[in-house]
């Protein structure tokens, strides 16, 4: 059975998890929302801020914070094992909307690669950096400078079929695009 997949990339607080959301509540089939958030909060709190987990590193860039993610063997074990999950899922006939972040193009490459044999649609969520830090800054829930650490990182050569811009349209219209152009 195929099943159809929206893979959303963006920088975080570019509204993935919103228009992820929306399109559950518009495609005419049910669609699971599969969170990156969730992954990484299955990994023990010991693992937060060691080599073997996810690192935070705070700096700064032209006055402004900065924050890099560095991803250790541990994490990046269980997120290659999310994607397969992903793929175990959609062998089962699930359709799903991923909401994720992509540092690296052959992240998404290895999405292709594990859902050939599915409907895949690969999204860049955008915005501008401006409209990004003041997002983080008003969710109140994310480390000041992770738009900017991830900005230049998460689009970098990776092909997409369809790309929105969250500071332009809402998410509802977002999705609406989205759905539309994918007759989900």
């Amino acid at each position: 059975m195929t099943a159809r997949i929206v893979l959303l990339n963006g920088v975080g607080s570019a509204g993935k998890s919103s228009i992820a959301k929306a399109i559950q509540a518009q495609a005419r089939g049910v669609f699971l929302h599969v969170q990156m958030d969730t992954w990484l909060g299955m990994m023990p709190a010991r693992t937060f801020g060691t080599p073997e987990g996810l690192t935070f590193l705070f700096g700064e860039a032209d006055g402004r914070p900065v924050v890099e993610v560095v991803t250790g063997p541990k994490q990046g074990l269980a997120l290659r094992g999310m994607r397969r999950a992903i793929a175990a899922m959609a062998d089962e006939g699930c359709d799903m909307v991923i909401d994720d972040v992509i540092f690296a193009a052959t992240e998404v490459d290895e999405y292709r690669a594990l859902l050939k044999a599915h409907d895949l649609h690969v999204i860049g969520v955008h915005a501008p950096l401006e409209v990004l830090e003041a997002r983080e800054k008003a969710r109140g829930d994310r480390a000041i400078g992770l738009a900017r650490g991830q900005f230049g990182i998460v689009h970098r050569d990776v092909h997409y079929d369809f790309e929105v811009d969250t500071s332009r349209a809402s998410a509802d219209d977002c999705a609406r695009a989205i759905v539309e152009r994918f007759g989900l």
